[in-house]
């Protein structure tokens, strides 16, 4: 699956900070657990990437 193909998989997703100070994102699908662990820095990075997507599917819309 590509990043660019839709799927019907249902999926959650909850972020947050761990007791260790990382951030963790947990996604849960069709009974699949997925923990990653980030540092402050790399979730901050992932969070720029997240909003710079944003903008550019915005940009895609108006179009």
């Amino acid at each position: 699956m590509g990043i660019n193909k839709e799927s019907d998989v249902a999926a959650n997703i909850q972020i947050g900070p761990t007791s260790l100070g990382m951030v963790r994102i947990f996604i849960e699908a069709n009974g699949v657990e997925i923990p990653m662990d980030f540092e402050p820095d790399e979730a901050r990075e992932i969070a720029d990437e997240i909003t710079a997507a944003a903008r550019l599917a915005d940009a895609m819309k108006k179009k």
